[in-house]
């Protein structure tokens, strides 16, 4: 059955904008991307927004509604009541390029900074073998779609832009964190780099970016947490502190 509703869209570009109030028809099993499309089909055809798979899986649509950070294709109209305005605005944390759609080449920048899986050089390709317990605990970060919700949501990111450039945020501490468990991977250094180039001491584990997620990642207890631990571990251990002062005097 359908039913018209009252919608309250960002319109604008990185130099000025507003809300605008429009009333569009839903129907019933409608999700907000929907309504998007019914509106920039009938009464804002320059109506800007990204999106795609409308299956929640390319992390695309991303936007925020009711002034939370959602999937507009995962977003179910009948979620919000009848007489409320569904408000849509675009990802705070990046720039706007026009209406709801972002810059979100920070996080490309970001993914660069990290280096990629290094291959055990007496393997030979197609040679390398892992039991899937050596793998279970990382595999979860691999349902990430990428759609940054976690980083829009961190406030690290958010609410201090000069913090961008030694914040990598929550989406690459996990792919750190993926690396860092790999059982194969030859790269050693991955906690020491997450703290000292990627700023991870600079999260304070509000959870946020795990409330956020649209694939239930547990990204600060899995992923930020343990490896926050591991590098206190390193760092302050008495015994590893102990041994690096003995190692170091042997090698005189």
């Amino acid at each position: 059955m359908a039913r018209n509703i009252k919608l309250r869209i960002w319109r604008g570009d990185s130099t000025d904008g507003g809300l605008k109030d429009v009333v569009v028809e839903a129907n019933e099993g409608e999700v907000v991307l929907d309504v998007i499309h019914r509106v920039q089909a009938t009464q804002m055809g320059d109506l800007a927004v990204r999106w795609n798979c409308k299956a929640g899986k390319c992390g695309s649509c991303s936007m925020e509604i009711n002034g939370k950070p959602r999937l507009a294709c995962m977003t179910q109209v009948a979620s919000f009541g009848e007489e409320e305005t569904i408000t849509v605005t675009p990802l705070r944390a990046f720039p706007i390029i026009k209406d709801l759609v972002t810059d979100v080449s920070f996080n490309y920048k970001k993914a660069m900074e990290v280096p990629a899986y290094e291959h055990p050089k007496d393997l030979a390709p197609g040679q390398a073998r892992m039991e899937q317990i050596d793998v279970e605990r990382s595999q979860e970060f691999r349902k990430c779609i990428e759609c940054f919700l976690c980083q829009d949501v961190c406030h690290v990111v958010r609410d201090h832009e000069e913090n961008k450039k030694s914040f990598a945020g929550p989406r690459f501490f996990i792919r750190i964190a993926e690396l860092d468990m790999h059982p194969l991977d030859m790269l050693k250094n991955r906690k020491k780099s997450a703290q000292e180039e990627h700023g991870l001491g600079m999260c304070n584990i509000t959870k946020c970016c795990t409330e956020v997620c649209p694939e239930h990642i547990k990204i600060t207890d899995n992923a930020i947490i343990p490896m926050k631990e591991r590098v206190a571990d390193i760092k302050y251990d008495p015994a590893r502190w102990l041994g690096s002062k003995i190692r170091r005097r042997e090698g005189l």
